[in-house]
């Protein structure tokens, strides 16, 4: 039953890989530079500055960031439920 959980993490970490993709190709149209080499490390700043930007824009961040913050907080959830049923 924890296999179940564990597999549909995997397309909510897809999303949100997807979603962090679209918000750096959104900076890189607004001429911000964004550093593929230490990417992982720096999405949240890019996320933030994202949201900074939509929210300037239209009183509201963007799409994109809700996005992200659903798609990874959903893994987050799938992936502790399916640790919580392997271990009972």
């Amino acid at each position: 039953m924890s296999n179940v959980f564990f597999i549909l993490a995997i397309p909510s970490v897809a999303w949100g890989i997807a979603s962090s993709i679209v918000i750096t190709a959104f900076l890189s149209k607004r001429g911000i530079k964004t550093d593929f080499l230490f990417f992982r490390v720096l999405v949240l700043k890019y996320i933030h500055q994202y949201r900074q930007i939509t929210e300037e824009k239209s009183g509201r961040p963007g799409p994109w960031f809700y996005s992200y913050i659903i798609s990874m907080n959903l893994a987050l959830v799938f992936v502790i439920v399916g640790v919580v049923l392997r271990n009972i």
